[in-house]
């Protein structure tokens, strides 16, 4: 059975961008997904990138751009200045682990409805009410914000070493069993082509 870990931050819109499109490409193939939620800004800092702030300005208008360009493509609505970002990731992040370790729920949808929180309903996902909604909506028992955090500290740590001892330098960032990498959800076809055996 082929598998596909998944790096991601909540903070990324191209993250929020994926939808659940990878939880669809996965059905397709009869795929497993191990969800990574991990620390952006961290991951940049280790790997020679830089947060979208500290960019030369021909960069930054680019991503804002192709943010808008791919939003309408996917039929997303999105705010390119959301009133809580940058945000601090790691309560969410901490959330997608409590979930995906107690299972019961749609973590593709928790981690879309995250991103949907921040880029286009202006909602901080640093807020613990915030977190608990979208843990109710996709399914998962809203006390899970407030357990396991320790081991979701300890988690999101260790996936972000995971991530730079692999090659990730970006979210979302998608990795096969054979270590095929894609980054971005712009990618999501050649990972489709490749656990379909086209590509």
């Amino acid at each position: 059975m082929p598998h596909i870990d998944y790096f991601f931050s909540t903070l990324s819109p191209f993250t929020y961008l994926n939808g659940t499109r990878v939880e669809e490409i996965a059905q397709k193939h009869g795929a497993t997904i191990t969800y990574k939620p991990l620390d952006i800004m961290a991951l940049f800092a280790r790997t020679g990138g830089l947060p979208p702030k500290d960019r030369h300005p021909n960069r930054q208008e680019y991503r804002l751009q192709d943010m808008r360009r791919r939003a309408a493509k996917a039929k997303f609505p999105l705010n390119l200045k959301p009133a809580h970002w940058p945000t601090n990731g790691a309560p969410s992040g901490y959330a997608i682990i409590a979930a995906q370790s107690a299972g019961g729920g749609d973590l593709g949808k928790l981690v879309h409805l995250f991103g949907a929180a921040c880029w286009a309903e202006d909602r901080n996902i640093a807020d613990d009410d915030v977190i608990r909604d979208c843990l109710e909506k996709a399914g998962f028992d809203p006390a899970l914000a407030d357990s396991g955090l320790l081991t979701g500290a300890d988690s999101f740590g260790r996936n972000l070493d995971e991530a730079v001892m692999r090659g990730v330098f970006g979210a979302p960032f998608f990795i096969t069993d054979k270590d095929e990498r894609f980054w971005g959800q712009d990618r999501l076809d050649d990972l489709d082509a490749v656990l379909g055996g086209t590509l």
